[in-house]
């Protein structure tokens, strides 16, 4: 039987594989040893990195301990969800919080890479051979022409070209989904916000917008996106904004204008919903779908992250408005092997999903370092069953729940 080797990184960063030290992963603040049942090849696209102040762990007789060397992660690329985060130990009086990443597991396994996860979209669309081309400043240039003056255009071109964002690079290459940020303000602070932290926090990858768009220049960019791009969908709730319900007297007014002239595509918002009279607001302009980013179903867990000035009462409320009024609703689910799938969090999931009867739920690897999140989350209260059982136990109850990682285009 081949084994499963773990891996670590030298001072230079160069990868080698440690064929005395049984590869493990970690799951909450545990660490187990990796089975084969566990792992795929590396996908394509993936990352690999080393985790700076953390030593890499292996299994050598029965216990897991230190390698000399620095722990190794994948950065899986969408569409993958992870099962087992790396397992590491902190170098002595190693204090830095890791930057935002979904750090995964990663081992050696018969000569090839693997890591810890599971395959849960079609990511074609997603794929990165598809975006950051070398025509991509001629295109931003050009749409810059096409709709001068336009401040939406100016930072979603800077999003493009300076953060390489998928989503804001789709408005230039006229596909698919495209990002319209709206909202320099949030009701959150989120613990692994990407585009606000504290100096003294992880850095974010980007910056957030300083200004508010107007009616006019939403409907000039949700306008010139929808009447051209196929399968074309336009996204208010960016990584580079606050909370755009927030912005709800705007967005409403540009969706009234936008659909005064464009009849096709979809209209989506990625949001909260913690601001339910903002989201009405939005859903009776017109809305088409709704992406809801959470991370628990009981309230200690989710207010323990997102800090926000509203109730999850308040993100059911807004879910049951936007079903009513026929709103496709996802749940944008921040995923983290030994948080959500936690005896007492799946059993909490189970009752909100009877309650909202959301359509699909979009499985994310949650951006964090591992040791500060659970410093702020409540301790578990029962088993943690991982990420496999998870998604099998919610596929069993709901079978009607669509289970993937993307908004998919949703036909009238």
């Amino acid at each position: 039987m081949e084994m499963i080797t773990a891996l670590y990184a030298d001072e230079n960063g160069e990868i080698f594989d440690h064929p005395e030290f049984h590869g493990v992963g970690r799951i909450g603040d545990q660490n187990v040893v990796l089975k084969k049942e566990d792992l795929i090849p590396l996908p394509e696209g993936a990352d690999l990195m080393f985790l700076p102040g953390r030593l890499a762990l292996g299994e050598q007789n029965g216990k897991i301990v230190p390698i000399t060397g620095r722990a190794v992660a994948a950065i899986l690329p969408a569409g993958y969800t992870r099962v087992f985060m790396p397992a590491f130990a902190k170098a002595e009086d190693e204090d830095s919080v890791l930057p935002l990443y979904g750090y995964t597991a990663v081992v050696l396994y018969k000569d090839e890479l693997y890591v810890a996860a599971i395959y849960t979209d079609e990511n074609e669309k997603w794929q990165p051979l598809n975006y950051n081309t070398h025509d991509l400043k001629k295109l931003v240039t050009r749409t810059k022409k096409d709709l001068p003056n336009n401040r939406i255009v100016e930072q979603v071109g800077k999003c493009s070209l300076q953060w390489h964002c998928c989503t804001a690079q789709n408005l230039f290459y006229r596909r698919w989904e495209a990002g319209i940020p709206v909202s320099p303000a949030c009701n959150a602070n989120c613990f692994g916000c990407i585009s606000l932290q504290p100096s003294e926090c992880c850095p974010s990858p980007q910056n957030r917008i300083d200004f508010k768009p107007t009616p006019k220049e939403i409907a000039e960019v949700g306008i010139y996106h929808l009447a051209n791009a196929p399968e074309a969908i336009i996204s208010f709730g960016q990584g580079c904004e606050g909370e755009p319900s927030l912005a709800a007297d705007n967005i409403a007014e540009g969706i009234r204008l936008i659909r005064n002239e464009v009849d096709r595509g979809q209209i989506n918002i990625n949001t909260n919903a913690g601001y339910t009279e903002g989201i009405k607001k939005i859903v009776d302009a017109g809305l088409d779908t709704m992406r809801v980013s959470i991370i628990s179903a009981r309230t200690d867990s989710y207010q323990a992250y997102y800090r926000g000035n509203y109730s999850l009462d308040n993100v059911k409320e807004s879910i049951n408005y936007a079903k009513e009024k026929g709103v496709y609703v996802s749940l944008n689910m921040l995923f983290f092997p030994g948080l959500n799938d936690r005896e007492e969090e799946i059993t909490a999931w189970k009752k909100f999903l009877a309650e909202t009867k959301i359509d699909m739920i979009q499985l994310r690897n949650l951006n964090i370092d591992p040791d500060a999140f659970l410093e702020i989350m409540p301790k578990p209260q029962g088993k943690m069953y991982g990420t496999r059982f998870f998604i099998e136990e919610i596929k069993r109850c709901f079978p009607q729940l669509i289970i993937g990682s993307f908004s998919h285009y949703v036909k009238a």
